[in-house]
């Protein structure tokens, strides 16, 4: 508990970054101070923290983990299946497990018209639930990968832009159509 409580106070605050300021820590950063602070057992889970869970279940060691992987497992699942129906594919079964809210985000998020609007949709329903599951324990160590998952997710959404994103298109469509940009 002491090593985390030193841990964490060297973390800064990250919640109120906004989608245009700079974050004040990099991914990069938090994994390396993370190492100095954590047991050899909790740099291990820190080292396969990821936005990306895998596709079949498997515990991570830590129950905070295993409850962000199985909703961000199952709001892609929905995802997927919400795209395949939009196209009129098969997509397969979805999961049992999958509640009513992840399918309405994902609902939601496939019927915006932009992309990006629905990029930043799913952003505020990760943090949203990412809000809800968050330990009570500010000083645990799965209050430190809830950091890390908050400071990815920052750092993901970003890396989108509206005008970067637009210009992008352009050129492969261009392409596409043969014509030079």
């Amino acid at each position: 508990m002491k090593e985390q409580y030193y841990l964490v106070s060297q973390l800064p605050d990250i919640s109120a970054a906004g989608e245009k300021s700079t974050l004040p820590i990099t991914e990069k950063y938090y994994r390396d101070l993370c190492s100095r602070f954590l047991d050899s057992k909790d740099v291990k889970i820190l080292n396969n923290l990821s936005l990306t869970p895998s596709r079949e279940a498997e515990s991570t060691g830590s129950v905070f983990l295993d409850a962000w992987y199985n909703n961000e497992r199952c709001l892609r699942y929905a995802l997927a299946q919400v795209r395949a129906q939009k196209m009129k594919k098969d997509a397969g079964s979805i999961p049992v497990s999958i509640s009513g809210d992840i399918v309405q985000a994902a609902r939601t998020a496939v019927g915006m018209d932009s992309p990006l609007s629905a990029e930043q949709f799913l952003y505020e329903y990760r943090l949203s639930y990412l809000n809800a599951i968050q330990p009570m324990d500010s000083f645990s160590v799965d209050a430190v990968f809830a950091y890390g998952i908050r400071l990815m997710l920052l750092e993901r959404i970003k890396k989108f832009n509206a005008e970067k994103g637009t210009d992008s298109y352009h050129k492969i469509y261009d392409t596409i159509l043969g014509e030079k940009a």
